[in-house]
This record gives C-alpha cells, structure tokens and sequence, in this order.
C-alpha cells in the first residue's frame, strides 16, 4: 500500500518520448522519457528529514519502513508511482550547451499530501536515463550527503529551496574522478529524494525553442502556468508576459536571500535555475568564510570566477534574459517581456536594501546608508573577516562605547586584526550614530539582527566533516549537523564546534574550500 496519493499530471497533460530505451540519445518532440530506476544492492536509510516527512504525510514508523526505504533506493514502486526523467536544455557557462535533460535524476511522480498541496519526489542518484550522456546515472555519498543538508539547511534559513526528504545509501560502489584529473577512485553511492511542487527549469523552455519546437513550447508553457501558477491573472495576450515577471520577482528574491546568508551557488547554469525561484541543483555551493565577492567554490570556475558570490544578481538576470528569449516567439508583446527584467531589477534593488538594513540592525534603508555598508564590505574583504561572525558579533556593539574588540572573533588572522583596528574603529563611530538617530533600544535591536543573521551556517568544512565519517559508516556527524541546522538563527548551548568559522587546516583542503561539479 502506498501511503501517498499521486496525481502525475506532467506525464498526463505532456507529450512524453514514444521511444522506451533506456539509452543514451537526442530526444525530440517530449518532455519527458520512461524510465525505471536501476536497483541497488544494499539500501540504508542514514538521515531523514522529519518537516518534509511531515509535510508528506508521513511519521516515522512508516518512513523508516523496510518498504520505504526500498523506494526511496529506487528498488521498488508503490502503488501510484510513474517513473520517468524530463528533457531540458540550458546554457552552461555563458555558452548554449544543447539538450542536457535528468541525467541522474529520476522523478517518481506528484504526491498531492492532505492539505491539497502538490510535491513532486524525484530520486538523484537511481541510475542511468537516455539523458545521461557520458555518465552513470549514479551518485556518490559526499554530494549525496551535501545535498540533503544544504537543501534543508536552505530551508530552515528561510531562502525558498527545494527540498531533501531522505539520504539512502545504495551499498555500492561509483568511479569518480573528484578533481577531473585522471584519477578516479571508488566512492560509497548514494540516492537523495528530493522534493519541490515543480522541478521545472528555465532550460525545459530553452531547449523547444531553441529546436524550433514552438507548438511544444507553447503546450510546456501553458502547463506550467496552470499547474505552478493558477493563482496568474492576465487576459491571453498579456499572460505570458505576466508569468515571465512573476518568475523574475521569485528569482530576485531567492538571490538577495542568497546574498544575506552568504551562499554561494556555484553552478548558475540556466538548467539550474527554477521557474519557482527555488534554489536548486545543489553541486560546488558554498558558503562565505572570509569575505570575498570574488570568491567562487566551483573549481570549474576558477579562472571566470562567472559564479562568484558578488555576481549571482547579475547571472541571474543573464539567465533570465535567455528565459525571455526562449519565450519571446510566443509572446505579442516583447516590450512587455523587457518589463519582466526591469521587475527584476526593481525587485531586487529593494530586497537587498532592505536585507542590508536588517543586517547591520538599521530600521529602514536610506540612501546615504550605501557608502556606510560599502565600507563595511570593503573592510571585512581587506582584512579578511568571516561573514557569519561579523553580522553576529556587530549586534552585540555597545553604542554608546563601540569598541573593535567586540568584533575581532571574526577576523582570521591577527595581523590584520592589529593592521586595520583603526579602521574598524572609525567605521564603527560613524556606524552607531547612524544606530542613534533610529533610537531603537539595543535588546530590541540585537535580537532583530539575530532573526536575519544566522549563527549556524553549512560551511564546507562542517559537510566535510560529516562526509569523513560517513564514508567510514558513521553518519551521527549528519544526523547532528541537520538537527543544528534547524534553528539556524538560535543560539544553542553546546553546539559552538558548528558555529566557529573555518579552521586554517581547512582552508585549502580538499572539499572544505572548493569543490568540483563531480558527484
């Protein structure tokens, strides 16, 4: 018996591939592909998340089933469960990469939970799909594991995400090459069930258009508008347009999130961008240690640094700029497509103003604030302070007697400590006037701050942690990390090792500054 009911609409209303092979080719004409997961040879549950359970409907007895574990390793259907891997496209680093579609992902169906809301549950890591190209269909435990963190961490931060529901590991084996360097070795496998009402991408839309695909186009966008937007109103000529900027208001938002806890995505390909405006793809993110508007955690992305920390706004409208593309042979309208990215522009503009006015505790954003904060940034990257400690640390600034040494936990390294306390300290004189002329009581002040400045952030070298012993068949480190992370913004007696910021020894090792995209 399955414990969920499904209403697979995407199979349903959407034209699907006529060709049942599970290999590798161009698929034409479809959305979608059948294809059943590969099973596994020993699955084990190792972490759940228990706020996706329950918004799925299910308690602990049931998830933890012998049955369901088997389904979430792919091993098994329950009852309701169609299997198949959607066809997309996307632009990979500036460039048009073609047809790219679920390489590894698997999607089980569209769970419609008691509360009438629609989850689709897809499988990462289940196997080959005629989407994989050069690859396995499988993935490792360390991404696995990364994923399933960072997506429920995303979530308890308050940054729109998808969601991670289980961590099985498959007791098998996957060749990777980590570092793209001719040395692959065996890694423990793993399967992630992820979850979001919609998985759908900007690139399901690129890759019909680009193939001149238009009726398809058509049929794909106006599924998506009444299935992901039903609450859109717009008269016909205007509904595509009203849609577009729905999605670059979403987009705008989940960015100057992104910005505020300092996430960086890593891998901002058009295939990796939600038309929710839901953070997903979780592959080479990271987060801000030292600050660094350069930085990128993608190793990929070294030389271009295109994904960087301080460009994620301006990728993000490129990507949607390619979105607008793709849609444009449909639209009357293409000035009204033009006011989606300004929407966007606008929309950003005051999300990130009014995210940087809650981070340095400041009632509302004026103007004049700007140069106040662009000093601040610039400092924190000159000397190289953390940016979670910095925002924590600020709110505890006496303003009345501002003193450097309240802050200088943040920094990591001494000597510029004592090279720029002077700074520091002339910055913070102007800053608590500015705090003055809002009078507000400092109490009232710090615990606003420590509602948008978390304390608890995944930083890499904490996922790595998890990872080493994980991979030596203890996965406590995963299970403690993910019950931190739940009250990200709280301080929690005897959890200061998950807190403090990244050791030296961390700083050039192996997954705990960048990564690559292997998994």
């Amino acid at each position: 018996m399955s414990p969920w009911i499904f209403d697979n609409r995407f199979l349903r209303e959407l034209p699907g591939d006529p060709d049942s092979r599970n290999q590798r080719r161009q698929v034409t004409g479809a959305c979608w592909s059948p294809v059943a997961p590969t099973p596994v040879a020993s699955p084990r549950l190792l972490a759940y998340s228990s706020e996706m359970a329950a918004s799925l409907d299910l308690d602990m007895d049931v998830i933890t089933s012998p049955a369901m574990v088997e389904a979430l390793a792919g091993n098994r259907l329950l009852s309701g469960m169609e299997t198949y891997a959607t066809c997309y496209g996307g632009h990979q680093f500036g460039q048009w990469a073609g047809q790219l579609g679920d390489g590894r992902v698997i999607c089980l169906g569209e769970v419609i939970n008691r509360a009438g809301q629609r989850w689709e549950l897809q499988l990462k890591g289940a196997g080959p799909t005629p989407y994989s190209r050069r690859a396995d269909g499988r993935a490792v435990l360390r991404s696995s594991i990364r994923e399933f963190l960072c997506s429920e961490a995303m979530h308890h931060l308050g940054v729109p995400t998808t969601r991670a529901l289980s961590l099985v590991g498959t007791g098998e084996s996957v060749m990777r090459d980590m570092f793209y360097n001719g040395n692959p070795r065996a890694e423990p496998g793993a399967i992630v069930c992820r979850v979001a009402p919609s998985f759908t991408r900007f690139g399901h839309f690129e890759l019909p258009a680009a193939r001149g695909e238009h009726a398809l186009l058509a049929q794909l966008v106006n599924f998506t508008i009444a299935r992901d937007f039903p609450n859109l109103q717009a008269s016909p000529e205007q509904r595509i347009a009203r849609w577009f900027g729905e999605i670059c208001e979403r987009t705008a938002r989940m960015v100057a999130h992104w910005m505020r806890v300092g996430f960086v995505h890593g891998v901002m390909n058009t295939d990796n961008m939600s038309i929710l405006g839901l953070t997903i793809d979780y592959g080479p993110y990271g987060w801000i240690d030292n600050f660094d508007p350069g930085w990128t955690p993608n190793t990929t992305d070294a030389s271009g640094r295109r994904y960087c920390f301080g460009r994620q706004p301006e990728i993000a409208r490129w990507n949607l700029g390619k979105l607008a593309q793709a849609v444009a042979v449909l639209s009357p309208d293409k000035e009204e497509l033009e006011a989606g990215l300004e929407r966007y522009d606008n929309i950003y503009n005051a999300e990130i103003g009014r995210v940087f006015a809650g981070k340095f505790g400041l009632r509302a954003w004026e103007d004049e604030d700007a140069k106040l904060v662009g000093d601040a940034f610039d400092l924190m990257q000159y000397a190289e302070v953390d940016m979670t400690e910095f925002f924590r640390s600020l709110a505890r600034i006496d303003v009345n007697e501002p003193k450097p040494q309240v802050l200088q936990e943040a920094f990591y390294r001494e000597d510029l400590y004592g090279q720029y306390s002077a700074s520091i300290d002339d910055w913070l004189k102007r800053y608590v006037m500015r705090l003055r002329r809002d009078g507000e009581p400092p109490q009232e002040r710090m615990a606003r701050m420590d509602r948008v400045n978390p304390r608890y952030v995944l930083r890499n070298y904490l996922a790595q942690e998890a990872i080493d012993l994980a991979e030596r068949g203890d996965p406590s480190r995963v299970q403690a990390l993910l019950e931190v992370l739940r009250r990200p913004y709280e301080e929690q007696p005897g959890c200061d090792d998950f807190s403090a910021k990244r050791p030296d020894w961390a700083r050039h090792k192996a997954g705990c500054s960048m990564l690559s995209c292997s998994s």
